[in-house]
C-alpha cells in the first residue's frame, strides 16, 4: 500500500457510469489519502468531476472524435507511460479500456473478471451481475481492504453553476420555494422511452392538482422531444432545459426540483448525487442489472412480462412488436408515486 503513491482510474463509458463511480473515487482517496489520484475519461463526461476534492488530475480521452484511431491511442499511452502510474483501477470492462492500463506499463491493473481484456489484470475481481453498480465498483478496491461506508453517488456543481440554475428558473417564471418537478424523456435507447405522451399527461395532472411546473431536462439530442412535451402542456407550465446547461448546471437544476421522473438513463443517477427523489421507468431493463436509483426514497416503476429484460442496454425497436413494457404503464400508476413522493417533500418543506 505504502509503494502506491500514483494511481489512474479508468472510466470512458457513458454518462451515468462516470456518476456511478464516484464513490469508487472517494473511496481510493480514502484507502489512499496521499496518493495523487487521476481520472480518465472522455471529454462529454468530464464536467462531472470538477471540483471534486478527491481528484488531482483529469486526463481527457476523445475517444469517439479527435483521438479516434490506433495513432492517438498510442500516443495517449506513451501520456500514460510517462506519469509512471502505480496502480489502475478498471471499473470500464472495454477491451480498449484494458489495454491502456496494460500497454501504460502500470504495474498492478486492477479490473473485473468478465472484461473483455482480463487477462491484462494483475488483480482480477469476481463481477456480481445482480449487485448494484456503485457496489459493483467498489469491489475493485478488495483486494486492498478498502471498504466505504457511505456509498451514494456525488457531484459538486459550483456556485456559478448554481446561479445559473437559479436564472433559468426565474426566466420561467419558476419560483425556486416552488420546487418544480424535473422530467427526464429521452434516451440513447430508443426502447428505454416512455410514450411522450405519457409525460405529458404527468405533466398537465401536476399543474392542475399541485401547481406544479415541470422543467424538461436532457442533452441537445434530447431538445426537440422535450420541447414536443412541453408544447402539449398548459400554457406556461412547461420549461426546456435541454440542450442549454453543462452537466453540473443539470445537477444544480436538479437539486432545486422536488424529484425526478425519468427513465432508465442518466439523469438518475446525477438526480441521487444531488439528493432529489427519482422515479424511474424500467422498460427493457430491469433493476436487477444494477443501474436502479440508489438509497431509499426513490421508486421505479415497471411491468412484469416474461419478456423483460429482453437486453442489458434496451434496443432500437421491441424484440415481440409489441413494446408493453412500456406502453403498458399508464400515467395514472406514475403519477400515484409522484403524489406520494410530493405529499412526503411538502411535509418536509412546510
Amino acid at each position: 500500500m505504502s509503494s502506491i503513491s500514483k494511481i489512474l482510474i479508468i472510466q470512458t463509458a457513458f454518462i451515468g457510469d462516470l456518476v456511478l463511480t464516484t464513490p469508487l473515487i472517494r473511496a481510493v482517496r480514502k484507502g489512499f489519502p496521499l496518493a495523487q489520484i487521476s481520472v480518465l475519461t472522455i471529454p462529454k463526461t468530464a464536467d462531472l468531476l470538477r471540483d471534486n476534492p478527491h481528484i488531482d488530475m483529469v486526463i481527457l480521452y476523445d475517444k469517439r472524435g479527435k483521438q479516434r484511431g490506433i495513432r492517438a491511442f498510442l500516443q495517449l499511452v506513451r501520456k500514460l507511460r510517462r506519469e509512471r502510474f502505480d496502480l489502475a483501477i478498471v471499473p470500464h470492462r472495454s477491451l480498449r479500456s484494458a489495454l491502456l492500463a496494460g500497454l501504460s506499463r502500470i504495474p498492478q491493473r486492477v479490473g473485473f473478471n468478465t472484461s473483455a481484456g482480463v487477462f491484462l489484470f494483475t488483480h482480477k475481481v469476481f463481477y456480481r451481475k445482480n449487485a448494484h453498480e456503485i457496489e459493483r465498483n467498489l469491489d475493485l478496491l478488495r483486494p486492498f481492504g478498502i471498504y466505504l461506508q457511505d456509498k451514494s453517488p456525488e457531484v459538486f456543481p459550483s456556485p456559478n453553476d448554481r446561479d445559473t440554475a437559479a436564472e433559468f428558473l426565474r426566466k420561467n417564471g419558476i419560483q425556486a420555494s416552488h420546487r418544480p418537478v424535473a422530467i427526464a424523456p429521452g434516451s440513447v435507447w430508443p426502447t428505454k422511452c416512455w410514450p411522450p405522451e405519457r409525460f405529458a399527461e404527468v405533466g398537465k395532472h401536476l399543474f392542475k392538482q399541485f401547481g406544479k411546473k415541470v422543467i424538461l431536462i436532457g442533452g441537445e439530442e434530447d431538445r426537440q422531444l422535450c420541447q414536443r412535451i412541453a408544447d402539449a402542456l398548459p400554457s406556461g407550465a412547461g420549461a426546456v432545459a435541454a440542450g442549454q446547461m453543462s452537466l453540473r448546471q443539470s445537477a444544480a437544476l436538479l437539486e432545486m426540483c422536488a424529484l425526478l421522473l425519468s427513465n432508465d438513463s442518466a439523469p438518475v443517477h446525477l438526480a441521487v448525487a444531488m439528493k432529489t427523489p427519482v422515479v424511474a421507468i424500467f422498460g427493457p431493463t430491469v433493476p436487477a442489472f444494477g443501474f436502479a436509483p440508489w438509497g431509499e426514497g426513490h421508486t421505479v416503476v415497471q411491468r412484469r412480462l416474461q419478456c423483460r429484460p429482453c437486453g442489458v442496454h434496451g434496443g432500437r425497436k421491441c424484440p415481440r412488436g409489441h413494446f408493453q413494457c412500456m406502453k403498458g404503464i399508464s400515467a395514472e400508476q406514475v403519477l400515484g408515486e409522484i403524489c406520494r413522493i410530493l405529499q412526503l417533500d411538502q411535509k418536509k418543506t412546510g
